[in-house]
């Protein structure tokens, strides 16, 4: 099959030979408009032009290793990433190889591979200081030619991101557009142990607090080490304190939101009385004792599933997979949303959501001659319809409301596919079933491995979560002090919060002190006041 592609690729190339030149080239560019302009192109059955699908050309991108690729296959090679190379050969000539990178240090991989001038032909990482790092000091291609010229379906499905990948009017990325709107993070609570203890459903953080310290006191699962609030270390997130910490700083105006936005909501003014909080409940036995240590968050995870904790923060989804294996080994409902983190008002919330952009996807200068090859690729995968097989695949089926039904992970691996085939759709995750509450419940139920939840849970969970629904200001701009101590200064800032956690009380305020000069001396006094003159200058 890929050898009759191949010749029938080349036979298009040597068709239109007299049109193009590479892919890659500024030339190809201007031959391709004029071409259009001139009304000569000669569309192919697939809807491409000549001129579109241009000389043979082979792009690298990057993939995400996650070590979840199905047996005798890599992420790099699989049934997926053979279809998608089969598809892009076939309409533009281009031979796509992939190159993976470890999920949990990808940004550390990038930078290294970007300083190195070994970076694959696309790159992508959700870090805007680290694509305005590589913007502003030239190691980007400029893509606004090339995204005028093939970037017809990102701007007809995802244009609304694409002001995020633009920096002085011109396009240096194409930004992700994701799908369902979704918080950042949630906290879930043992129902089953509520239930126990003969307590209602927390509402405030009070009465949360009670509920810990009961099931320290009581021990309602009857378990051999109980701990109320599961924590984990991991230096590379916030989840597992953020909206708790939230609850206590009050954002009056934009800008106060746009100064403090998540990675330095932790030094807010009010976020100090909500760590000395963590700290009380810390030294108090209801925290995770040894949380600190827990750098990959295997333990928290392990205690969770064996059923150990009453309450945990964590990314809205990502434990699914722990409360199916503990409903199933209990028998029953364990694990519910709930909102209980009141704002000093008393009665409403604020629950941080995720922006409407994901991801920034970008062409390394290095390969700016390949940028037209690259743009092609994902113009191709913004289509909807496209965008859909990627994540789910071509072999999957729709439900009575017409939503995409996930394959489970033994026909993923069966069928030769990875465990997250969505990692290689990294331009469009806005469909059509996306924006409606009654088919995401629809597809939360559908892709259940086992039935470990009812509709009705599903329905409540997506009411619950979206509570307090809030965005962060956000603009395409980061400060030059940002983009010098940005990302060293959020990564401190996790450990800042974990030490004042985990200190016994009579250090706290010396330490606190102390760090936090730590993090003055690391940049953060230099960024928070560039944040306040960037908005006052666009107010």
């Amino acid at each position: 099959m890929r050898k009759k592609s191949l010749f029938k690729s080349c036979m298009v190339v040597l068709t239109a030979a007299a049109l193009v030149t590479g892919c890659g080239s500024n030339k190809g560019t201007t031959d391709s408009t004029t071409a259009k302009a001139e009304g000569t192109q000669e569309a192919k059955s697939d809807g491409t032009t000549a001129a579109e699908k241009g000389d043979e050309v082979t792009i690298k991108v990057m993939v995400w290793e996650r070590g979840d690729a199905a047996p005798g296959t890599t992420v790099e090679n699989n049934s997926q990433t053979e279809w998608i190379k089969d598809q892009i050969k076939e309409k533009y000539n281009i031979n796509v190889e992939y190159v993976s990178v470890p999920r949990s240090s990808s940004d550390d991989k990038l930078n290294i591979m970007m300083s190195g001038g070994s970076a694959p032909d696309i790159v992508f990482s959700y870090n805007q200081g680290i694509f305005n790092n590589f913007a502003q000091n030239g190691g980007l291609a400029d893509l606004t030619q090339s995204y005028d010229t093939y970037g017809s379906d990102i701007k007809k499905f995802v244009a609304d991101a694409q002001g995020m990948g633009q920096l002085e009017g011109k396009q240096f990325a194409i930004m992700k557009q994701r799908g369902v709107e979704s918080p950042r993070h949630t906290a879930y609570i043992r129902q089953d142990w509520l239930d126990k203890l003969g307590m209602e459903m927390p509402k405030t953080k009070d009465e949360l607090f009670a509920y810990l310290q009961a099931v320290k006191d009581k021990n309602p699962g009857g378990v051999d080490n109980v701990i109320p609030w599961g924590m984990s270390g991991r230096n590379d997130t916030e989840k597992g304190y953020l909206n708790f910490l939230g609850s206590y700083v009050d954002l009056p105006t934009d800008k106060d939101a746009y100064m403090y936005s998540e990675g330095y909501l932790a030094v807010a003014p009010g976020a100090l009385e909500g760590i000395k909080k963590l700290n009380e409940l810390y030294n108090k036995g209801l925290i995770s004792k040894d949380f600190a240590t827990d750098t990959n968050g295997d333990i928290y995870k392990a205690q969770v599933t064996a059923g150990n904790v009453g309450f945990f923060l964590d990314d809205t989804e990502s434990p699914w997979n722990y409360i199916t294996l503990l409903n199933q080994e209990i028998g029953g409902r364990t694990f519910v949303p709930v909102q209980c983190f009141e704002l000093s008002d008393g009665s409403s919330y604020r629950t941080p959501f995720e922006p409407r952009y994901g991801m920034f996807v970008m062409v390394p200068k290095t390969s700016e001659k390949k940028v037209d090859a690259c743009m092609k690729y994902l113009n191709w995968m913004a289509d909807p319809k496209v965008a859909e097989d990627i994540v789910f695949t071509v072999d999957h089926k729709r439900d009575e409301n017409g939503v995409p039904i996930k394959l489970s992970s033994e026909k993923l691996f069966e069928m030769g596919y990875p465990g997250t085939c969505d990692d290689l759709n990294i331009v469009n995750l806005a469909m059509d079933w996306t924006k409606e509450k009654d088919s995401i419940v629809s597809k939360w139920v559908s892709d259940q491995s086992v039935d470990w939840e009812t509709p009705e849970w599903f329905s409540d969970f997506y009411d619950i979560r979206s509570e307090g629904k809030f965005r962060f200001p956000t603009y395409s701009n980061i400060s030059q002090a940002e983009s010098d101590y940005g990302q060293n200064a959020q990564n401190m800032m996790v450990g800042y919060v974990y030490k004042l956690i985990s200190c016994s009380p009579d250090q706290f305020d010396s330490l606190q002190k102390a760090e936090y000069d730590n993090l003055v001396n690391a940049g953060i006094q230099k960024i928070l006041d560039a944040r306040a003159e960037f908005y006052d200058s666009m107010n």
